[in-house]
Protein backbone atom coordinates (compact mmCIF):
# COMPACT_ATOMS: atom_id res chain seq x y z
CA UNK A 1 0.00 0.00 0.00
CA UNK A 2 1.29 3.45 -1.18
CA UNK A 3 1.45 5.98 2.11
CA UNK A 4 3.16 8.67 3.21
CA UNK A 5 4.60 10.13 6.52
CA UNK A 6 3.59 13.04 8.07
CA UNK A 7 6.45 14.69 9.27
CA UNK A 8 10.44 13.37 8.96
CA UNK A 9 11.52 13.32 12.41
CA UNK A 10 11.55 10.51 14.12
CA UNK A 11 9.54 11.19 16.99
CA UNK A 12 7.14 12.27 14.94
CA UNK A 13 5.03 9.19 14.28
CA UNK A 14 2.00 9.66 11.86
CA UNK A 15 0.84 8.17 8.21
CA UNK A 16 -1.47 8.67 5.43
CA UNK A 17 -2.64 5.83 3.66
CA UNK A 18 -6.03 5.16 1.81
CA UNK A 19 -7.22 8.55 2.41
CA UNK A 20 -7.20 8.64 6.49
CA UNK A 21 -4.97 9.93 8.39
CA UNK A 22 -3.15 7.01 11.50
CA UNK A 23 -1.24 8.24 14.32
CA UNK A 24 -1.63 4.80 15.45
CA UNK A 25 -2.59 1.22 14.62
CA UNK A 26 -1.89 2.06 11.17
CA UNK A 27 -2.35 0.00 8.04
CA UNK A 28 0.15 -3.21 8.13
CA UNK A 29 1.14 -3.14 4.45
CA UNK A 30 2.86 0.00 3.84
CA UNK A 31 5.28 -0.49 1.55
CA UNK A 32 5.60 2.61 -0.87
CA UNK A 33 6.24 6.15 -0.17
CA UNK A 34 7.88 9.12 -1.61
CA UNK A 35 11.20 9.15 0.70
CA UNK A 36 12.93 8.33 3.55
CA UNK A 37 12.17 9.51 7.41
CA UNK A 38 12.89 8.97 10.36
CA UNK A 39 10.85 6.20 12.38
CA UNK A 40 10.81 3.98 9.29
CA UNK A 41 14.56 2.77 9.97
CA UNK A 42 15.65 -0.06 7.98
CA UNK A 43 12.32 -1.27 7.07
CA UNK A 44 11.30 -2.72 3.65
CA UNK A 45 9.92 -0.05 2.10
CA UNK A 46 10.21 1.19 -1.55
CA UNK A 47 11.26 5.50 -2.24
CA UNK A 48 9.84 6.71 -5.49
CA UNK A 49 12.25 9.61 -5.01
CA UNK A 50 15.24 7.54 -5.37
CA UNK A 51 13.42 6.13 -8.25
CA UNK A 52 13.40 9.26 -10.19
CA UNK A 53 17.58 9.81 -8.53
CA UNK A 54 16.01 12.88 -6.83
CA UNK A 55 13.81 14.76 -9.16
CA UNK A 56 11.38 17.22 -7.12
CA UNK A 57 7.81 16.43 -7.23
CA UNK A 58 7.23 19.24 -9.63
CA UNK A 59 9.20 17.70 -11.75
CA UNK A 60 8.03 14.28 -12.34
CA UNK A 61 4.23 14.74 -11.63
CA UNK A 62 1.76 13.85 -14.04
CA UNK A 63 0.45 16.93 -16.13
CA UNK A 64 -3.23 16.53 -14.42
CA UNK A 65 -1.45 17.02 -10.86
CA UNK A 66 0.90 19.64 -11.68
CA UNK A 67 -1.71 22.51 -10.59
CA UNK A 68 -2.73 20.56 -7.33
CA UNK A 69 0.65 20.30 -6.31
CA UNK A 70 1.34 23.49 -6.71
CA UNK A 71 -1.40 25.18 -5.10
CA UNK A 72 -0.82 22.77 -2.09
CA UNK A 73 2.72 23.60 -2.08
CA UNK A 74 1.82 27.62 -2.34
CA UNK A 75 -0.23 26.49 0.59
CA UNK A 76 2.73 24.75 2.06
CA UNK A 77 5.13 27.11 1.75
CA UNK A 78 2.51 30.18 3.44
CA UNK A 79 2.43 27.85 6.48
CA UNK A 80 6.00 27.59 7.09
CA UNK A 81 6.79 31.33 6.64
CA UNK A 82 3.90 31.83 9.17
CA UNK A 83 5.93 29.40 11.35
CA UNK A 84 8.89 31.25 10.72
CA UNK A 85 7.53 34.91 11.55
CA UNK A 86 6.16 33.15 14.73
CA UNK A 87 9.50 32.22 15.57
CA UNK A 88 8.40 28.48 15.35
CA UNK A 89 11.68 25.89 14.79
CA UNK A 90 9.92 23.34 13.04
CA UNK A 91 12.78 20.45 14.23
CA UNK A 92 11.36 20.85 17.66
CA UNK A 93 7.63 20.39 16.47
CA UNK A 94 5.72 18.34 14.48
CA UNK A 95 4.22 19.52 11.62
CA UNK A 96 0.43 17.70 11.99
CA UNK A 97 0.48 19.21 15.09
CA UNK A 98 0.48 22.96 12.81
CA UNK A 99 -1.38 22.25 10.03
CA UNK A 100 -5.24 21.77 9.21
CA UNK A 101 -5.66 17.70 9.37
CA UNK A 102 -8.04 18.34 5.82
CA UNK A 103 -4.63 19.82 4.06
CA UNK A 104 -2.33 17.10 5.30
CA UNK A 105 -4.55 14.74 3.63
CA UNK A 106 -5.45 17.27 0.61
CA UNK A 107 -0.94 17.13 0.05
CA UNK A 108 -0.43 13.77 0.65
CA UNK A 109 -2.74 12.67 -1.75
CA UNK A 110 -1.16 13.98 -4.19
CA UNK A 111 1.99 12.52 -3.20
CA UNK A 112 0.56 9.60 -2.88
CA UNK A 113 -0.81 9.77 -6.75
CA UNK A 114 2.90 11.52 -7.66
CA UNK A 115 4.41 7.90 -5.90
CA UNK A 116 2.14 5.52 -7.93
CA UNK A 117 2.71 7.04 -11.10
CA UNK A 118 6.89 7.35 -10.50
CA UNK A 119 7.00 3.82 -9.10
CA UNK A 120 5.26 2.66 -12.51
CA UNK A 121 7.04 4.88 -14.97
CA UNK A 122 10.60 4.77 -13.87
CA UNK A 123 12.72 2.03 -14.23
CA UNK A 124 14.66 0.95 -10.52
CA UNK A 125 17.79 2.24 -10.54
CA UNK A 126 20.71 -0.45 -10.54
CA UNK A 127 22.12 1.92 -7.43
CA UNK A 128 18.98 1.93 -5.51
CA UNK A 129 20.28 -0.11 -2.89
CA UNK A 130 23.03 2.24 -2.56
CA UNK A 131 20.70 5.20 -2.70
CA UNK A 132 18.55 4.12 -0.22
CA UNK A 133 21.49 2.94 2.10
CA UNK A 134 23.02 6.63 1.89
CA UNK A 135 19.61 8.32 2.31
CA UNK A 136 19.10 6.67 5.53
CA UNK A 137 22.73 7.34 6.65
CA UNK A 138 22.39 11.54 5.19
CA UNK A 139 18.99 11.63 7.43
CA UNK A 140 20.37 10.56 10.57
CA UNK A 141 23.33 13.14 10.45
CA UNK A 142 20.21 15.68 9.17
CA UNK A 143 19.04 15.20 13.19
CA UNK A 144 22.03 15.31 14.90
CA UNK A 145 22.62 18.51 16.77
CA UNK A 146 26.45 19.72 15.16
CA UNK A 147 28.46 21.03 18.29
CA UNK A 148 29.47 24.86 17.29
CA UNK A 149 31.16 26.17 20.12
CA UNK A 150 33.52 29.39 20.07
CA UNK A 151 35.94 28.58 22.71
CA UNK A 152 39.84 28.77 21.79
CA UNK A 153 38.63 30.23 18.19
CA UNK A 154 39.80 33.74 19.33
CA UNK A 155 41.76 34.50 15.97
CA UNK A 156 38.26 34.45 14.31
CA UNK A 157 36.93 37.16 16.01
CA UNK A 158 39.62 39.56 15.38
CA UNK A 159 38.84 41.55 11.87
CA UNK A 160 35.42 42.55 11.30
CA UNK A 161 34.38 40.58 8.30
CA UNK A 162 36.19 37.49 10.16
CA UNK A 163 33.94 37.96 13.44
CA UNK A 164 30.99 38.59 10.95
CA UNK A 165 31.33 35.34 9.51
CA UNK A 166 31.75 33.54 12.77
CA UNK A 167 28.74 34.82 14.26
CA UNK A 168 26.27 34.12 11.33
CA UNK A 169 27.59 30.45 11.69
CA UNK A 170 27.43 30.50 15.39
CA UNK A 171 23.70 31.81 14.94
CA UNK A 172 22.71 29.52 11.98
CA UNK A 173 21.93 25.86 11.26
CA UNK A 174 23.63 23.54 13.85
CA UNK A 175 23.20 20.42 11.80
CA UNK A 176 24.47 19.32 8.18
CA UNK A 177 21.76 18.66 5.97
CA UNK A 178 22.93 16.81 2.81
CA UNK A 179 21.97 16.83 -0.86
CA UNK A 180 22.54 13.11 -2.12
CA UNK A 181 21.48 14.53 -5.59
CA UNK A 182 23.30 17.75 -5.71
CA UNK A 183 25.52 16.95 -8.45
CA UNK A 184 25.38 14.47 -11.30
CA UNK A 185 28.00 12.57 -10.08
CA UNK A 186 26.51 11.88 -6.82
CA UNK A 187 29.20 14.00 -4.76
CA UNK A 188 27.41 15.53 -1.91
CA UNK A 189 26.46 19.28 -1.90
CA UNK A 190 24.05 20.49 1.28
CA UNK A 191 20.85 22.21 1.05
CA UNK A 192 20.81 26.09 1.60
CA UNK A 193 19.50 25.97 5.12
CA UNK A 194 22.56 23.51 6.47
CA UNK A 195 25.93 24.46 7.87
CA UNK A 196 28.25 24.79 5.17
CA UNK A 197 30.31 22.42 6.12
CA UNK A 198 31.80 21.67 2.61
CA UNK A 199 32.21 24.89 1.24
CA UNK A 200 33.02 27.47 4.45
CA UNK A 201 36.24 28.54 4.60
CA UNK A 202 38.87 25.91 6.14
CA UNK A 203 39.74 28.34 9.39
CA UNK A 204 35.93 27.82 10.30
CA UNK A 205 36.17 24.32 11.03
CA UNK A 206 37.34 25.02 14.39
CA UNK A 207 33.98 25.90 15.86
CA UNK A 208 33.23 22.42 15.17
CA UNK A 209 33.74 20.85 18.52
CA UNK A 210 32.51 16.84 19.29
CA UNK A 211 30.10 15.77 20.97
CA UNK A 212 32.08 13.11 23.03
CA UNK A 213 35.82 13.54 23.46
CA UNK A 214 37.47 14.36 19.82
CA UNK A 215 37.00 13.97 16.34
CA UNK A 216 38.74 11.05 13.99
CA UNK A 217 39.15 11.79 11.05
CA UNK A 218 39.60 9.12 8.17
CA UNK A 219 40.52 9.74 4.21
CA UNK A 220 41.59 8.36 1.50
CA UNK A 221 45.62 8.41 0.41
CA UNK A 222 45.10 10.46 -2.90
CA UNK A 223 41.84 9.04 -3.57
CA UNK A 224 41.35 10.00 -6.74
CA UNK A 225 44.34 8.62 -8.30
CA UNK A 226 43.63 5.18 -6.27
CA UNK A 227 40.54 5.23 -8.00
CA UNK A 228 42.03 5.46 -11.35
CA UNK A 229 44.52 3.02 -10.28
CA UNK A 230 41.97 0.44 -9.24
CA UNK A 231 39.57 0.71 -12.35
CA UNK A 232 42.74 0.02 -14.50
CA UNK A 233 42.91 -3.30 -12.53
CA UNK A 234 45.73 -2.77 -10.34
CA UNK A 235 46.95 -3.34 -7.32
CA UNK A 236 47.14 -0.51 -4.83
CA UNK A 237 50.36 0.63 -3.35
CA UNK A 238 50.39 0.29 0.26
CA UNK A 239 52.65 3.22 0.85
CA UNK A 240 51.86 7.13 0.02
CA UNK A 241 50.71 7.24 -3.58
CA UNK A 242 52.25 10.30 -4.04
CA UNK A 243 55.86 9.27 -3.25
CA UNK A 244 54.71 5.62 -4.92
CA UNK A 245 54.64 7.90 -8.40
CA UNK A 246 57.76 9.61 -7.49
CA UNK A 247 59.86 6.28 -7.49
CA UNK A 248 57.59 4.16 -10.00
CA UNK A 249 56.50 6.72 -12.32
CA UNK A 250 58.61 9.54 -12.37
CA UNK A 251 61.91 7.07 -11.72
CA UNK A 252 62.74 9.72 -8.64
CA UNK A 253 63.31 13.00 -10.67
CA UNK A 254 60.56 15.04 -9.26
CA UNK A 255 59.75 16.02 -5.92
CA UNK A 256 56.56 14.63 -4.09
CA UNK A 257 54.70 17.44 -4.43
CA UNK A 258 56.09 17.93 -8.60
CA UNK A 259 54.87 14.41 -8.80
CA UNK A 260 51.45 15.45 -7.39
CA UNK A 261 50.90 18.36 -9.37
CA UNK A 262 52.38 16.61 -12.69
CA UNK A 263 49.72 13.64 -12.08
CA UNK A 264 47.01 15.60 -11.85
CA UNK A 265 47.51 17.90 -15.15
CA UNK A 266 47.69 14.62 -16.79
CA UNK A 267 44.99 12.90 -15.54
CA UNK A 268 42.29 15.71 -16.17
CA UNK A 269 43.85 16.73 -19.53
CA UNK A 270 42.66 14.52 -21.82
CA UNK A 271 45.13 15.81 -24.98
CA UNK A 272 48.14 15.62 -22.58
CA UNK A 273 50.41 12.19 -23.19
CA UNK A 274 52.93 13.37 -20.73
CA UNK A 275 52.39 10.15 -18.70
CA UNK A 276 52.68 6.57 -19.97
CA UNK A 277 52.12 3.95 -17.59
CA UNK A 278 50.31 0.61 -17.27
CA UNK A 279 49.07 1.87 -13.54
CA UNK A 280 47.02 4.53 -14.92
CA UNK A 281 45.68 3.18 -17.70
CA UNK A 282 43.03 6.10 -18.88
CA UNK A 283 42.11 4.40 -22.24
CA UNK A 284 41.60 1.65 -20.83
CA UNK A 285 39.45 2.60 -18.45
CA UNK A 286 37.20 4.11 -20.56
CA UNK A 287 36.84 1.30 -23.20
CA UNK A 288 35.58 -0.65 -20.23
CA UNK A 289 33.03 2.47 -18.35
CA UNK A 290 32.25 4.74 -20.91
CA UNK A 291 29.72 3.77 -24.00
CA UNK A 292 28.79 6.33 -26.29
CA UNK A 293 27.45 9.42 -24.02
CA UNK A 294 27.24 8.01 -21.46
CA UNK A 295 29.70 6.61 -17.81
CA UNK A 296 28.50 3.46 -16.41
CA UNK A 297 30.07 3.20 -12.98
CA UNK A 298 31.02 0.51 -10.61
CA UNK A 299 27.82 1.52 -8.34
CA UNK A 300 25.80 1.73 -11.63
CA UNK A 301 25.23 4.98 -12.11
CA UNK A 302 24.64 5.99 -16.11
CA UNK A 303 25.39 9.52 -16.18
CA UNK A 304 25.54 11.13 -19.41
CA UNK A 305 29.02 13.41 -20.44
CA UNK A 306 31.06 13.88 -23.10
CA UNK A 307 34.15 12.14 -23.54
CA UNK A 308 37.01 15.46 -22.66
CA UNK A 309 34.87 15.11 -19.01
CA UNK A 310 34.37 11.28 -18.90
CA UNK A 311 37.07 9.85 -17.13
CA UNK A 312 36.93 12.36 -14.84
CA UNK A 313 33.19 12.45 -13.89
CA UNK A 314 33.46 8.53 -13.65
CA UNK A 315 36.51 8.64 -10.87
CA UNK A 316 34.96 11.89 -8.96
CA UNK A 317 31.32 9.59 -8.75
CA UNK A 318 33.08 6.32 -7.77
CA UNK A 319 35.43 7.76 -5.58
CA UNK A 320 32.11 9.62 -3.75
CA UNK A 321 30.39 6.81 -3.53
CA UNK A 322 32.99 4.24 -2.49
CA UNK A 323 33.40 6.95 0.83
CA UNK A 324 29.35 7.10 0.96
CA UNK A 325 29.51 3.75 0.58
CA UNK A 326 31.58 3.05 3.82
CA UNK A 327 30.12 5.51 5.95
CA UNK A 328 27.72 3.47 5.90
CA UNK A 329 29.22 0.25 6.99
CA UNK A 330 30.80 2.07 9.53
CA UNK A 331 27.63 3.55 10.44
CA UNK A 332 26.41 0.05 11.15
CA UNK A 333 29.40 -0.78 13.46
CA UNK A 334 28.97 2.09 16.13
CA UNK A 335 25.32 1.22 16.38
CA UNK A 336 24.86 1.12 20.16
CA UNK A 337 28.08 2.56 21.01
CA UNK A 338 28.30 6.64 21.74
CA UNK A 339 30.39 7.25 19.30
CA UNK A 340 28.64 7.94 16.01
CA UNK A 341 29.40 9.06 12.40
CA UNK A 342 29.26 12.99 12.48
CA UNK A 343 30.13 14.00 8.97
CA UNK A 344 31.62 13.58 5.41
CA UNK A 345 33.43 16.02 3.47
CA UNK A 346 34.78 14.69 0.17
CA UNK A 347 36.46 11.56 0.40
CA UNK A 348 36.83 12.08 4.58
CA UNK A 349 34.75 10.71 6.94
CA UNK A 350 34.76 12.25 10.57
CA UNK A 351 33.53 10.09 13.67
CA UNK A 352 32.43 11.93 16.76
CA UNK A 353 34.75 10.03 19.20
CA UNK A 354 33.92 8.79 22.77
CA UNK A 355 37.06 6.98 24.38
CA UNK A 356 35.79 4.32 25.72
CA UNK A 357 35.08 3.43 21.90
CA UNK A 358 38.98 3.65 21.05
CA UNK A 359 39.67 0.44 20.65
CA UNK A 360 37.53 0.00 17.85
CA UNK A 361 39.84 2.50 15.84
CA UNK A 362 41.68 -0.52 13.68
CA UNK A 363 38.68 -2.45 12.95
CA UNK A 364 37.19 1.17 11.79
CA UNK A 365 39.86 1.82 9.54
CA UNK A 366 40.23 -1.19 7.98
CA UNK A 367 36.77 -1.10 7.15
CA UNK A 368 37.02 1.87 5.21
CA UNK A 369 39.82 0.88 3.88
CA UNK A 370 38.47 -2.17 2.08
CA UNK A 371 36.05 -0.88 -0.29
CA UNK A 372 34.16 -2.83 -3.52
CA UNK A 373 37.07 -2.11 -6.35
CA UNK A 374 40.42 -1.84 -3.96
CA UNK A 375 42.00 -1.51 -0.25
CA UNK A 376 43.29 2.25 -0.09
CA UNK A 377 45.38 3.33 2.42
CA UNK A 378 43.70 5.62 4.66
CA UNK A 379 44.97 8.92 6.72
CA UNK A 380 44.44 8.71 10.14
CA UNK A 381 44.41 12.53 12.39
CA UNK A 382 42.20 13.53 15.25
CA UNK A 383 41.52 16.37 17.57
CA UNK A 384 39.53 18.21 19.99
CA UNK A 385 37.88 20.55 17.02
CA UNK A 386 37.64 19.90 13.49
CA UNK A 387 40.28 21.86 11.82
CA UNK A 388 43.04 21.13 14.57
CA UNK A 389 43.86 17.61 13.39
CA UNK A 390 46.44 15.75 14.26
CA UNK A 391 47.81 12.49 12.20
CA UNK A 392 47.46 9.45 14.16
CA UNK A 393 48.97 6.50 14.18
CA UNK A 394 48.55 2.90 15.13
Amino acid sequence: MIFQTLDDKTECVGVYADGQLYFENWPEDLTQTWSHTGFLGDSDVEYAALYCEGAPLERVAPASLKEPLAAAQRKLKAYAQSFRIAKINLRDHCIFDLVPADFLKQFCEIKNQITEHVLATYDKPPCYEHLRDASRLLYKIKFQTLELNPANCKELFYSTPSRAMAQKLLEGAHYINYNLFGTVTGRLTTFPESFPVLTSQRGFRQLIKPRNDWFLSLDYNGAEVRTLMALSQQAQPTQDIHEWNVKNIFDGSVTREEAKTLLFSWLYNPDSDAIETAAYDRERVLEEWYDQDYILTPFGRRIKVEKRKALNYLIQSTTADLVIERAVVVDKMLEGKKSFVSHIVHDELVIDMADEDREMIPQIRDTFADNRIGNYLVNLRAGKNYLDLKDLSL
